[in-house]
């Protein structure tokens, strides 16, 4: 089972675009978008996805795919 990461559509317009397109090349990650996550709050002040439901966040795209791949090595999820 692979690392599943969702991310707001929202959030996705606000700059997370680059995250989702970068880590859409990695086959060993399952990729999801949804209209709305229910982090409005977060959502409009940072970039950020949910890694198997726990809130990852970045200032910048490169920030936020960097803690994303340590969060999944952290928690071996491959």
């Amino acid at each position: 089972m692979y690392p599943i990461i969702e991310f707001c559509v929202s959030n996705l317009a606000s700059g997370a675009q680059e995250a989702l397109e970068r880590l859409e090349r990695d086959p060993n990650l399952d990729i999801i978008e949804y209209g709305c996550l229910g982090h409005c709050g977060r959502c409009s002040s940072n970039l950020y996805a949910l890694v198997n439901g726990e809130v990852i966040f970045g200032d910048s795209t490169d920030e936020l795919v960097e803690k994303i791949y340590k969060f999944i090595d952290e928690y071996q999820m491959f």
